[in-house]
């Protein structure tokens, strides 16, 4: 179990922030740019693979944030976190926001086919039975998610974390989006770009799960640096693919930008990869294990997350955390 870190600052009495084991060096990162304490959770595995998970200290009456992610492996971060939620419902805690940096099951977020499950309204009604009273997420896959709930929720854009890494570079960009639902993705982080927002679109056909076909480029980035932007990195396959599209169309730099770096099957692929300059992505799930990778750069969402949570504890606006966020790293 994490230990608890001490911080001088007294916090507010009335607010708890736990950081799940998933979850818990951003969480630490967190409490620490916000001068909060942050508490570890207890977690128990029987024998027969049960988990019991609880809090140490008393939440009662107590406003609750739990920093956590669903990422692989995605069913066991689910049941523990729903596990702790009770836990703290049946604690008497006041308000319980789930800050779920990856939400898991987000890509089943409609029928596709006949008889297929919507898996995302399903984790939306379970974290609400649970007893979560808000979830604050960074890019869900579908924004339609939010309709999901009948609990508030905030769907953070990731824009702004690249668009400040992106800025400090003081180089122009052509933003591109893998496939045409990116495309306002894609836009938003062109137009908060200093460069113009001139974008392209990678018009693929998906032929099966984590399988698809280039089909062209739409788009003028002869000669010109690229950033394929887009919410999740899940196998890589789709991507490498992009990436090869771009340069036959004459793109120099190619770089690969994503909030949610899952990288299934690793990171060797785009590591030993010619034609991929480099790998951004954030830290909304643990990337401990690839931290070694030349070509891989992962920014941190601790400072963002920590305004967004500070806006909530003091009822202020998060659109006002958009607007200092970015004139912050200008």
């Amino acid at each position: 179990m994490a230990k608890i870190i001490n911080l001088n600052m007294a916090n507010n009495n009335d607010t708890v922030i736990f950081g799940l084991e998933n979850s818990w060096e951003l969480a630490k990162n967190i409490g620490l740019s916000i001068n909060k304490e942050i508490h570890p959770v207890t977690k128990v595995t029987f024998a027969d693979g049960e988990r019991l998970l609880s809090s140490e200290i008393t939440t009662r009456n107590k406003s609750v944030y739990i920093i956590c992610n669903t990422a692989k492996p995605v069913n066991d971060n689910i049941m523990e976190l729903l596990i702790f939620i009770d836990s703290l419902k049946r604690a008497s805690a006041k308000y319980i926001t789930v800050v779920m940096t990856y939400y898991g099951y987000a890509r089943q977020d409609r029928k596709a086919a006949g008889r297929q499950p919507i898996s995302a309204k399903l984790i939306a009604d379970l974290l609400e039975t649970a007893g979560a009273t808000k979830v604050i997420a960074i890019d869900l896959h579908n924004p339609s998610i939010q309709g999901f709930f009948n609990i508030p929720v905030d769907d953070l854009r990731g824009q702004f974390i690249f668009s400040a890494e992106l800025r400090s570079r003081k180089e122009n960009f052509v933003i591109v989006s893998p496939d045409h639902g990116g495309a306002v993705r894609a836009r938003q982080l062109s137009e908060l770009l200093d460069h113009g927002d001139e974008i392209a679109i990678i018009d693929k056909r998906r032929t099966g799960p984590n399988q698809s076909e280039i089909m062209g480029v739409l788009g003028n980035v002869k000669d010109k640096n690229v950033v394929i932007y887009d919410d999740i990195i899940d196998t890589g396959g789709t991507i490498i693919h992009a990436v090869k599209a771009l340069k036959e169309q004459g793109a120099k730099k190619v770089i690969v930008a994503a909030t949610h770096g899952l990288f299934s099957k690793g990171f060797d692929m785009f590591e030993n990869d010619k034609d991929v300059d480099e790998v951004i992505v954030t830290d909304s799930v643990n990337h401990d294990h690839l931290k070694n990778y030349k070509k891989l750069k992962i920014l941190s969402l601790a400072k963002f997350l920590g305004l967004v949570i500070e806006a909530n504890i003091n009822k202020t606006s998060i659109t006002d955390v958009y607007y200092a966020y970015g004139q912050r790293h200008k």
